[in-house]
């Protein structure tokens, strides 16, 4: 049964109903209030950098911000970095470090191996008797420049066109071409692809195919020369192409941090397999770079062995005492194919060479030998056919060596050989002993 609400009862709900009315009155009135309260609380100063931090999007919208403004402060670097170079096209040399008779002698034999073996190599793989082979015909100056200023000591990072480094430090020429063919004398065992050697006696690292990894690697082994108070330091090699991986950024970065025993040699010589410089960079230098990791940077003629010699040769001694690391760009140009699997000709004129094949580095170090009586063309005859006669034994030694045991397959894994692989070892030669030949696919 509905009971009808005393009276009592209706004058406290007419009250509740009143307070809800002055209640939404006074929200009301109090609204604008609350807004004006609340744009008073921001603080001018953030008020300010609110407003800076917008100006530049409006800016950028009325498209008011010029790129040539923006270029002529990134520009002239050219001249903040010249090219460094000690001998000109007739042969004269300025400036040119002091060596003795007998290095300059070094250093024009081991250029003219390291253009013979190229060579060499590229028609054994026309031939089909190599697989690949990657080159640096035109770079030898640079290869050999650079070898010669290090010390015995000294710690090599190779890319994979520093096989005359390789050789100038000692590296046997056997091993180098039982690489090349994957033999049971190839220090890799044939793990790896042709051109990818190692040399532990000479403190030569082993060479990987991945762009700019060896950077990182460098940086690390100078670093540890600083903590051991080593009178060392370590040297890599990579190509204009690496600089645009992030290991470059992480290598230079790092050794300009702790001042790591590195130097830096970019071997810019125009062309990532078919990406030319300009598609690799904005920056009109390499050497700049530099700047932004607080390092040293140089520009060096590549193609002259003695600009090359000097620059190294002050790096490393700035390295060894606590100077810091050194980017040094070194100019040169690939004249050939990036390697055996490449074409140039689909890509770029040969127009675009010609003048490169004239700076040939081989010539212009022999136009200054011949002046200081040291080189003549007798003795150009006498170097190459002691050179030929070496290739052709140690090819033939080559192509006469079986090639890596199966045995080579587990070894090198661990220190010392585990249990499974000892039991896999031992499954895969029952297996081939019985016959058993694997399809090819």
């Amino acid at each position: 049964m509905n009971r009808m609400p005393t009276q009592s009862a209706r004058r406290s709900t007419k009250k509740k109903t009143a307070k809800k009315k002055v209640a939404k009155k006074t929200t009301a009135r109090k609204a604008p209030a609350r807004k004006k309260s609340v744009a008073k609380k921001i603080p001018a100063k953030t008020a300010k950098k609110t407003a800076k931090r917008k100006a530049p999007r409006k800016k950028l919208r009325g498209k008011k911000i010029s790129i040539a403004s923006i270029a002529s402060t990134t520009t002239g670097f050219e001249e903040k970095f010249p090219l460094r170079t000690c001998i000109d096209k007739s042969g004269r040399a300025k400036n040119a470090p002091k060596l003795s008779d007998e290095m300059l002698r070094k250093i024009m034999h081991y250029m003219v191996l390291n253009r013979e073996l190229d060579e060499r190599l590229t028609k054994l793989q026309r031939q089909g008797r190599i697989g690949f082979h990657i080159g640096s015909v035109g770079e030898e100056a640079l290869m050999i420049g650079t070898a010669a200023a290090l010390k015995p000591t000294d710690w090599v990072v190779p890319c994979y066109r520093e096989m005359g480094v390789a050789l100038y430090r000692g590296m046997n020429l056997d091993q180098v071409v039982a690489n090349m063919f994957g033999t049971a004398d190839d220090p890799v065992q044939g793990r790896q692809m042709p051109c990818h050697y190692v040399d532990k006696e000479h403190n030569f690292l082993s060479i990987s195919s991945p762009v700019g990894t060896q950077i990182a690697q460098a940086a690390g082994l100078g670093w540890a020369m600083r903590l051991r108070n080593s009178n060392d330091a370590s040297i890599v090699y990579f190509g204009d192409g690496a600089t645009s991986e992030g290991d470059f950024h992480v290598g230079m970065n790092f050794a300009g941090v702790y001042d790591a025993a590195t130097v830096f040699i970019c071997r810019n010589n125009q062309w990532a397999i078919s990406t030319p410089l300009s598609g690799q960079t904005a920056s009109e230098t390499i050497a700049q770079k530099a700047i932004a990791y607080g390092m040293n940077g140089e520009r060096v003629d590549g193609n002259d062995p003695l600009a090359v010699y000097a620059a190294t040769t002050e790096a490393l001694e700035r390295a060894r005492t606590g100077g810091g690391p050194t980017l040094l760009e070194m100019c040169t140009y690939r004249v050939g194919a990036h390697s055996t699997s490449d074409d140039p000709r689909s890509y770029r004129e040969q127009d675009e060479v010609d003048p490169w094949i004239a700076k040939d580095p081989i010539e212009r170090f022999g136009q200054y030998l011949k002046r200081k009586k040291l080189w003549n063309d007798e003795e150009a005859v006498r170097i190459g056919e002691q050179i030929e006669a070496e290739l052709q034994a140690a090819i033939k030694k080559a192509e006469a060596t079986p090639k890596p045991p199966i045995s080579s397959l587990f070894t090198d894994v661990f220190a010392q050989q585990t249990q499974m692989l000892t039991e896999q070892q031992a499954e895969l030669e029952a297996t081939l002993a019985a016959g058993y030949i694997p399809k090819a696919h």
